[in-house]
């Protein structure tokens, strides 16, 4: 019997994993040249920065972070890394082979998640 793991499960694995790491938030997915000239959205909330591609029994996963202001960058981004990775394979059995973080911006303690740090003038 065979079974197959729809890619919205693994984005669902992924976006659990990284809700429940504190001090971090996915980022919004870029604007697209089309939505910015037409002003056309589809719907009210811009979709999360959160990839997955899956070739045969292999996946690979990219995530968008906005991490909070005095965080080590680099642990918190390998933390990302293991936990996804672990509850990947654990929940689906299939082989993850990258997960890539890119950190796209900071956020202040006690802001709301996204929202950046700006310098003062």
């Amino acid at each position: 019997m065979e079974l197959d793991i729809s890619k919205t499960v693994l984005i669902d694995i992924a976006a659990t994993t990284v809700e429940r790491i504190g001090g971090l938030d996915i980022a919004a997915a870029p604007i697209k040249a089309s939505e910015m000239l037409g002003g056309v959205r589809s719907g009210p909330r811009r979709p999360r920065a959160l990839k997955v591609t899956r070739e045969g029994g292999n996946v690979s996963v990219d995530i968008g972070l906005n991490i909070e202001y005095g965080k080590n960058l680099v642990g918190v981004s390998q933390a990302v890394q293991r936990a996804v990775t672990e509850n990947i394979e654990l929940m689906t059995g299939l082989k993850v082979r990258a997960v890539n973080v890119t950190v796209q911006g900071l956020f202040l303690p006690g802001n709301a998640a996204g929202s950046p740090v700006r310098a003062t003038p």
